[in-house]
């Protein structure tokens, strides 16, 4: 897939700006700029990696900009290749005419995530780092900046390594006994075998666990407002939005599916789900809708189940405990919603059997959101810790690692039945390939085209 020739992109959004800056990577990518730059420290001094030059861009003697040019030197880029980035006045004009001289030379524009597909290719970064480059860019809160930063800096990726150097020690004593079948001798200790698969299986686990709080990270906690018709979910929604998202009214059952939107709270990204109110209807597309909002519930991380203190359901403490058995890994936050209006405390005796402490909040007027706020970040305080750990954020990643868990139980179990090395050395091997899939040691064109297309052009 490496091809060896020029390609040229603009690495920063499309449109006016105070300044564009272009990307050249491949073989001779100065004597490329050389015919339409003019620099006289360049002229005096030549090419030297990580130098600026400063100088003027022309076509045919056409004054187009002044630019400033940075240089570097294979092996010592991004990329691995030389490369040259451009800076000019963010003109969508001047982009163009440079843009247009580039590839007049003969470079060409590269491809969606072409320049790291490259670093990857050239050895600068693993498969995995690669793709903490794309959640990088992506990251909208301080958690996931954390957790893609170190694993662009290596830190899953050296997990991973060593998982591998670990197994490919014992499975290189498992092929060398198969060529010493005749002899029957046993290189690889069984004892040893046993006690590296159960602790490497472990840490595998570990992995695998922590992807539901990655993909959390990654793609917002999921918090599901739930409740009753008219118990104020829309309101509270637009209250924690700060600005009117869903519609609110007086109407029962005005909410029929599911309204999304996100906010970001102590550096954590939060997906509010407002869900139709849940209550016996013969109305087809309500019923649809309550159904999704069971769903969603199943799904959450945190539920606020929202209570009408006007107006409580009677059936109050039986609907708590249903939602607990359907979410039994979600938080269940119970909120006394229009507070201001009504006196909560007989409600609150009445769920004090259930083990919970209701929030007593006001949507309406946003008494009580700030406890809400802080409850919400004492909930969701394992994506803090998660962060500063080796978390899997990938979907990809994970497929992989479940793949991994199967076949070192398959070994172990081998080990124990005593069944022959070639088939324990089998099972060895493809937990091996499915650890090199997520660094890249492992790898086809298919694989590698899927994820580089995602990224964006110039990156």
């Amino acid at each position: 897939m490496l091809r060896d020739d020029i390609i040229c992109a603009l690495s920063t959004p499309q449109g006016v700006g105070a300044l564009g800056i272009i990307r050249l990577s491949g073989t001779n990518s100065s004597s490329l700029l050389t015919p339409f730059f003019s620099s006289v420290r360049q002229k005096r001094e030549g090419w030297t990696s990580h130098v600026a030059y400063f100088g003027d861009f022309s076509i045919e003697e056409q004054h187009i900009d002044e630019i400033l040019v940075n240089f570097f030197a294979e092996g010592k880029s991004f990329t691995g290749e030389e490369s040259i980035e451009l800076s000019c006045h963010g003109s969508p004009y001047i982009i163009g005419r440079i843009l247009e001289a580039l590839l007049s030379q003969g470079a060409r524009m590269a491809d969606p995530g072409e320049y790291t597909m490259r670093a990857f290719m050239n050895g600068k970064l693993d498969l995995a780092q690669a793709e903490a480059v794309a959640d990088l860019i992506h990251a909208e809160n301080r958690a996931m900046h954390d957790v893609a930063l170190k694993q662009l800096k290596g830190g899953f990726s050296n997990e991973i390594t060593a998982f591998r150097e670990e197994l490919v020690h014992f499975a290189s004593l498992i092929e060398l006994e198969l060529d010493f079948s005749e002899e029957d001798v046993e290189f690889a200790s069984r004892e040893q075998l046993t006690a590296m698969l159960n602790l490497l299986k472990t840490k595998v686990s570990g992995l695998i666990d922590s992807f539901r709080y990655g993909n959390a990270l990654k793609k917002g906690i999921a918090t599901a407002i739930l409740g009753a018709p008219n118990a104020g979910k829309s309101t509270l929604l637009n209250a924690l939005l700060g600005e009117e998202r869903a519609i609110v009214s007086e109407i029962p059952g005005t909410t029929r599916d599911t309204v999304e939107d996100t906010f970001t709270h102590q550096g954590l990204t939060y997906r509010l789900i407002d869900t139709a109110g849940i209550r016996e209807t013969q109305d087809y597309v309500e019923q649809v809708g309550i159904a999704r909002a069971l769903e969603q519930a199943s799904n959450a991380d945190v539920i606020f189940y929202t209570i009408d203190s006007t107006a409580p359901e009677k059936d109050l403490e039986q609907k708590v405990l249903e939602l607990q058995e359907m979410a039994p890994d979600a938080h269940l936050l119970v909120l006394l919603n229009k507070a201001d209006t009504a006196d909560p405390t007989p409600i609150i005796h009445r769920l004090k059997g259930l083990h919970h402490t209701p929030l007593v909040v006001s949507a309406k007027s946003k008494e009580g959101l700030e406890a809400l706020l802080q409850k919400l970040s004492e909930l969701t305080a394992w994506s803090t810790t998660s962060a500063s750990q080796t978390i899997v954020t990938n979907a990809r990643h994970a497929d992989a690692l479940r793949r991994t868990l199967k076949a070192l139980q398959r070994s172990l179990d081998a080990v124990a039945l005593s069944i022959p090395g070639d088939l324990l050395a089998q099972d060895l091997r493809v937990a091996l390939d499915s650890l090199g899939e997520i660094t890249g040691t492992i790898s086809t064109d298919d694989l590698l085209a899927n994820i580089f297309s995602k990224f964006c052009i110039g990156k």
